[in-house]
């Protein structure tokens, strides 16, 4: 269903449960109070009706028809339209999974669009549900609970990153190679992912905070964002700390597997230069012994007397010289 729950509140007290949008509609109007309509995945016509109803801008409805859009936060009239970008860290793929949620807040109404699993909006109900002070400041602090449950859902991530680092940290001096690299490379692709996801909403939330006298936002809820605020910094912190590292590791695994390769041709060139002087050392007795072996009627050496042991004393001194040579030069 693409109305996961719709309420209208008064005083930060729950009164309605409408069974419909239009039933929404009429309740708020009614009682004078604040409707907060949760859609999961909605049809164009739901969000086509929703928009109708609170005189949304089309260029906002437009993104939310479309997707795929970047975190941002825009005010259109007395209407905010912000677009963040959930994640979650899936432990059995080692990957971060990003969705996108779309929150329109007017002066009495808040109308959250979600295209993902996460984050858990009815947790943030349930919470605000508990916090009847809170809620009574109407949707900016709806908004405010919304973003602080998106930066607290990063945090699990940002600790499954830091284990996919640690873990390649230790796998650095390894014999992984190639695939290791190709490991800090797509990890480094999650966190800059990541990153183009948390950086936007530390931006939003200190656009919030320069426009809460303006706007007049409660004294008590600027310090709620404010608190919002410093954990999306530390979280983009850690974010940038992370691409220095996988960065830095990228660049010694690189190294590493350099030196491996060298230190392997290096061995390789040794082991030519010890099988090529064995050869050329066994080369000079069969020289020998070919020459004295063809039996030739005209060579005198067949007929001395010490031509055999000459030839024999000719084939130990060239080899025994060519390995004195070659040990000289450490080819052997």
């Amino acid at each position: 269903m693409p109305i996961i729950d719709n309420a209208v509140y008064v005083g930060g007290r729950r009164i309605e449960n409408p069974a419909s949008l239009e039933e929404t509609f009429e309740y708020m109007r009614a009682q004078g109070g604040m409707a907060w309509i949760g859609l999961f995945r909605p049809t164009r016509d739901e969000i086509e009706k929703v928009a109708s109803e609170f005189s949304l801008h089309p260029l906002a409805v437009e993104d939310a028809l479309q997707g795929h859009q970047r975190a941002k936060l825009e005010r259109y009239g007395d209407t905010l339209f912000a677009v963040l970008l959930p994640a979650r860290y899936l432990e059995t793929e080692e990957t971060v999974e990003f969705g996108e949620l779309h929150v329109f807040v007017g002066p009495d109404f808040v109308v959250t669009i979600r295209h993902a699993e996460s984050p858990d909006l009815a947790r943030v109900r349930r919470r605000m549900e508990g916090q009847q002070e809170l809620l009574g400041f109407g949707p900016e602090a709806v908004l405010y609970a919304v973003m602080d449950e998106v930066v607290d859902e990063y945090e699990p991530v940002v600790a499954g990153l830091q284990n996919d680092i640690d873990e390649i940290e230790d796998a650095l001096f390894g014999t992984e190679g190639a695939e290791l690299s190709q490991r800090i490379y797509l990890l480094s692709r999650e966190v800059l992912g990541f990153q183009r996801a948390a950086v936007p909403l530390t931006t939003m939330l200190e656009g919030l905070l320069r426009g809460a006298d303006r706007y007049g936002v409660d004294i008590e809820l600027q310090r709620s964002l404010r608190d919002v605020l410093d954990h999306s910094i530390r979280i983009t912190e850690r974010l940038t700390a992370f691409r220095a590292i996988l960065d830095n590791a990228l660049t010694v695994n690189s190294t590493l597997v350099t030196q491996r390769q060298t230190e392997t041709a290096l061995a390789q060139n040794e082991q030519v230069k010890t099988i090529s002087g064995w050869a050329a050392v066994l080369f000079g007795p069969s020289l020998v012994a070919g020459i004295y072996g063809m039996n030739f009627h005209n060579m005198p050496e067949l007929h001395w007397m010490w031509g055999y042991p000459m030839a024999l004393a000719l084939m130990a001194l060239t080899a025994v010289g060519l390995y004195g040579i070659f040990k000289w030069r450490r080819w052997m």
